[in-house]
């Protein structure tokens, strides 16, 4: 028997199952105390303050990219917002498991509907819930084994930070959950663990304790109970793949010499090590959200020059593309007004629809920008939708003196229109993530549309030719920071659009630059053009393939 869903995290795991199920229930509709609100209060307010610490006290052991998540988390169990929504619905006598589940809803409906990577932080919220409510109650939180006798495959619906931050490689094989994305924290705790995962895949947690699974994190195929030859050759396959990708060095370009920016997406300083070590060239998506969000104050211009400083230090030949803050209704700044609720955060006023309405914000990150700046700094502004939008940006980053600026490529409006919004940028960086989901009019966060999140998608790769042409008229640069610029097929149909640069999570540089390596130009093109003739991802994959037949020898 065989399940499929989204390979995140490459490599061959196999073992046992360990099934992952948490019990914690739903407080009852209604439910009240007895006894003075104030206690109430209190018992909820303890329970909390008590997840936060241990959140944090986690973090804090794992070190590295698990301790910024943890206490990222630990931040959010004591937002003031959040306290503020428990007291008033104990206040009106809800005891405190209900009052704080209730509070949660609030809170997750917000943030889900940001899409993008806040939006894939609101699974994070149900953990934190369930371990609130589950130390009201006096339960304990489902455990994972400490010791095993051997690496495990972990199955779950989804996996939360808290209890995978303390595992090894030594002690998991691979991950394998119903829920989640390439952007989820399954997936970057994975890749930062080095350990196989396959996410969004239906029906993994009907998979019997106990029994073997092998679990592909490229290809994303789970089996269940396979054969001792099928595992010998899977890792057969990719030892062989490892070899080959070790010995791929240098800068991105294609088999006859068309040179391919190779460049990472950052989410911090913490992360720029590992992008230096996997050899990117440079960054191609610099998110600045760490600077400003959980936090009363905003951030002073010696921090923003710091954290800025960092990643031209940490290439010094290479460009580094900062992405301007990218917030809105689904994760309010606490040092600006607050805003009445919307009812979808993922269509409202987030991104540089924000900045416009406080500009005061980005006048003070343009200016951070501005005092380190060198010719290698290139800014861009994210969830742009009009040429107008575009020329004020550009506008305000010229007047400090910034020497390149671009605009996100992330509304279908902003890919059908792209000639127009080159005119008055130097670049322009397509988002695939969010524009697939505003294109397809599919949530990220939900599991039913995930299959037209596929970066296969001929009208997404449609879109993308679109760009790629009006950028290859206009004489100028545009890459890629989605999700997609990370798989080694769909790179080379990429260039084959038009892409003059692939900005990724660090663990695929290598895969990608082989890919290209072994490939012309002219066969990219060729890709891209059959995968674009089908109707279907599935076929638009295959058809591709076809035309990149050096693939399979690399094991990609």
């Amino acid at each position: 028997m065989n399940l499929r869903g989204v390979g995140v995290s490459p490599g061959i795991g196999h073992g046992p199952a360990y099934v992952l199920t948490v019990s914690v229930p739903e407080p009852p509709e209604g439910a009240t105390y007895t006894g003075e609100a104030e206690q109430e209060k209190e018992r909820a307010m303890v329970a909390l303050t008590q997840v936060a610490g241990e959140l944090e006290s986690r973090g804090n052991q794992a070190g590295g990219e698990a301790e910024d998540i943890l206490k990222a988390q630990a931040m959010m169990a004591e937002d003031p917002g959040l306290i503020v929504k428990v007291k008033s619905l104990i206040d009106r006598g809800l005891a405190a498991p209900r009052a704080v589940f209730e509070a949660f809803v609030k809170y997750r409906e917000v943030l889900a509907g940001s899409g993008g990577y806040l939006g894939e932080r609101a699974a994070d919220l149900d953990d934190i819930r369930d371990r609130v409510i589950a130390l009201l109650y006096g339960q304990a939180m489902p455990g994972l084994p400490v010791s095993p006798a051997e690496p495990y495959v972990l199955v779950a619906r989804d996996l939360a930070p808290a209890d995978t931050a303390l595992l090894s490689r030594e002690h998991v094989a691979a991950f394998v959950t119903e829920e989640g994305g390439p952007t989820s924290h399954t997936a970057i705790m994975a890749r930062a663990m080095g350990v196989p995962a396959v996410v969004a895949c239906p029906g993994a947690t009907g998979i019997p304790a106990g029994v073997h699974v092998m679990a592909d994190g490229t290809t994303g195929e789970v089996r269940l109970d396979p054969a001792e030859a099928e595992v010998a050759d899977a890792l057969g396959a990719a030892t062989l793949r490892q070899a080959v990708l070790a010995s791929s060095r240098g800068p991105g370009r294609t088999a006859d010499g068309q040179p391919i920016q190779l460049l990472a997406n950052i989410g911090g300083p913490s992360e720029l090590a590992a992008a230096v070590e996997a050899g990117a060239e440079g960054v191609g998506l610099y998110r600045t959200e760490f600077l400003f969000l959980d936090r009363s104050e905003p951030p002073s211009e010696e921090e923003q020059r710091d954290a800025y400083r960092a990643a031209l230090e940490a290439f010094p030949r290479g460009n580094v593309i900062v992405r301007t803050l990218d917030s809105g209704a689904d994760k309010p700044l606490a040092f600006l007004p607050a805003q009445g609720a919307e009812p979808n955060p993922a269509l409202g006023e987030r991104g540089l629809r924000k900045a416009r309405r406080f500009p005061e914000v980005m006048d003070a990150q343009l200016g951070a920008l501005a005092a380190v700046a060198s010719e290698r700094l290139q800014v861009m502004a994210p969830m742009v939708a009009t040429a107008e939008e575009a020329r004020w940006f550009a506008r305000a980053c010229r007047s400090r003196g910034l020497p390149s600026v671009g605009v996100m490529i992330e509304i279908p409006s902003a890919a059908l229109r792209a000639e127009h919004l080159l005119a008055p940028v130097d670049f322009v960086s397509i988002g695939t993530n969010d524009l697939a989901q505003y294109a397809f009019a599919a949530d990220r966060e939900l599991a039913a549309v995930s299959a037209l999140h596929d970066p296969w998608q001929p009208a997404l790769l449609d879109l993308v030719a679109m760009v790629g042409t009006a950028a290859a008229e206009a004489g100028k640069p545009c890459g890629i920071c989605g999700e997609s610029a990370a798989g080694p097929a769909l790179a080379c149909v990429l260039v084959g659009l038009g892409v003059t640069s692939l900005s990724m999570g660090a663990p695929a540089v290598a895969a990608v630059r082989a890919a290209l390596a072994e490939h012309t130009l002219e066969q990219c093109v060729l890709a891209a053009d059959a995968a674009r003739a089908q109707v279907t991802a599935a076929q638009a994959q295959e058809a591709a393939r076809e035309q990149l037949p050096g693939l399979d020898s690399l094991g990609l």
